[in-house]
């Protein structure tokens, strides 16, 4: 073993050390990999390229997609246009047992459609959601638990965010990944139904039914999925038929959903301040995690251990399928404890070589990370997820929580499993358009 890759493994394990100091994870990245980098070269070469990379990506013309994206969303919630689609949702299923719980998860995918962002649509949906399902009696366990993993199709539906920052690591079409995101996102949604449906079925009391509205009361409610969907179509249907590149649509959508909620009055001055400020906040934070993580990257490839690894793991008597299979109970594992944007940045480097050593797509293998991440974002001991629902719903105990998670938590096994046994289910619809 060459003193690179001894470096680069004591390097590793200094990470995830520090990482359980609470210390940002950003910061993190940033510190193991210029301390790493300079030691296998010499301190001028090490300053050097953290200063490199941190202008490069602060400057990356790409990156602008995440501002614009997080902004969309937050414009979303402040107008009001979140309560819309959540109120169409309980409309169409409400009367069912666990209809409202559907409508939520409904209407996180609707949401993740102008925002893209898992922490955003878990918390934005919980603070909706919760209140009306506790109004209409519904078990803390389901209410929860639909909340704090239906957020994750936020990450799913795009435009994602999460699939923004892979489509930037690995050189993919952005375009690629959102149209390739489409049907997995909407296949889980109704698996999640699906889950809730079954879980009512033997817990009746978590679920009662709610009122009924007459056919011409739900199709009148669809006038209000009017600006969701003119934001989303105008988005996708640019990339679609390259009107406009994946770039410029953030800005075309975040333009879009300013100009309709400003022109029918329903955003003041000060929400729109708020949303300019969390905007400002979520993207900071995003982007000071890419530059952490482009810094920590270079110095992996500078130990060589993810070419040694794909090395390595090429040479293994093993069917790819069950190569596969263990990279993404690594991701289940390290999303219990890591945020999903963070773990992301932190494994790319390692396992994207090893993937396309396989033959997989990258297509493909991105929207199955965001899928094994959501798992993670919902299961203990450090669920995220399941942190930000308990920071909205404060009497409900943690464990009530990951208890409501679980019956979703088996809904995305069962999609993952079904998407890796069938890819084209992912790639139909990237491979139909191009």
């Amino acid at each position: 073993m060459s003193e690179h890759t001894i470096v680069g493994i004591i390097g590793i394990f200094f990470l995830i050390a520090m990482l359980f100091s609470r210390m940002a994870v950003a910061y993190v990245m940033a510190i193991v990999g210029f301390i790493g980098y300079s030691y296998l070269t010499n301190l001028q070469v090490g300053m050097r390229l953290v200063s490199t990379d941190i202008f490069s990506v602060f400057s990356s013309y790409g990156l602008t997609l995440i501002p614009l994206f997080v902004f969309m969303g937050y414009i979303a919630f402040y107008s009001g246009v979140s309560s819309s689609l959540y109120d169409v949702a309980y409309k169409f299923v409400g009367r069912v047992r666990g209809g409202l719980a559907m409508a939520t998860v409904m209407a996180c995918a609707a949401f993740g459609a102008v925002c893209g962002s898992a922490t955003a649509t878990t918390a934005t949906m919980g603070t909706i959601g919760l209140p009306e399902m506790k109004r209409y009696k519904y078990g803390a366990e389901l209410s929860t638990g639909c909340v704090a993993s239906g957020g994750g199709l936020g990450a799913l539906m795009p435009p994602s965010v999460v699939l923004i920052i892979y489509g930037i690591l690995t050189e993919q079409s952005i375009g690629a990944l959102f149209i390739a995101g489409v049907l997995p996102a909407i296949f889980m949604t109704f698996l999640f139904m699906v889950a809730i449906r079954i879980y009512c079925i033997f817990k009746p009391e978590q679920g009662p039914k709610g009122e009924k509205f007459t056919i011409k009361e739900m199709i009148l409610s669809l006038g209000e999925l009017w600006e969701t969907l003119a934001v989303f179509l105008f988005v996708m249907g640019g990339l679609v038929t390259g009107l406009f590149t994946p770039t410029k649509s953030g800005a075309v959508g975040a333009f879009t959903i300013l100009m309709i909620v400003m022109l029918r009055r329903k955003l003041s001055w000060e929400d729109f301040k708020n949303a300019i400020y969390g905007t400002l906040k979520i993207s900071c934070m995003v982007i000071m995690l890419i530059a952490g993580a482009t810094v920590f990257g270079h110095f992996l490839a500078l130990t060589r251990i993810p070419l040694e690894l794909a090395t390595v793991v090429g040479t293994l008597d093993l069917p790819p399928w069950i190569i596969i299979g263990l990279i993404c109970f690594i991701y289940l594992l390290g999303g219990c404890f890591i945020d999903s944007m963070a773990l992301i940045m932190l494994t790319i480097p390692i396992f994207y070589p090893i993937v396309v050593n396989l033959g997989y797509d990258p297509i493909w293998f991105g929207i199955i990370i965001v899928l094994v991440t959501h798992m993670g974002i919902i299961t203990p001991p450090v669920g995220t997820a399941v942190y930000i629902t308990r920071g909205i719903a404060k009497d409900v105990p943690l464990l009530t929580i990951f208890k409501g998670s679980f019956p979703f938590l088996l809904a995305l096994i069962v999609g993952t499993a079904v998407m890796i046994a069938f890819p084209e289910t992912v790639t139909f619809l990237p491979n139909l358009i191009n």
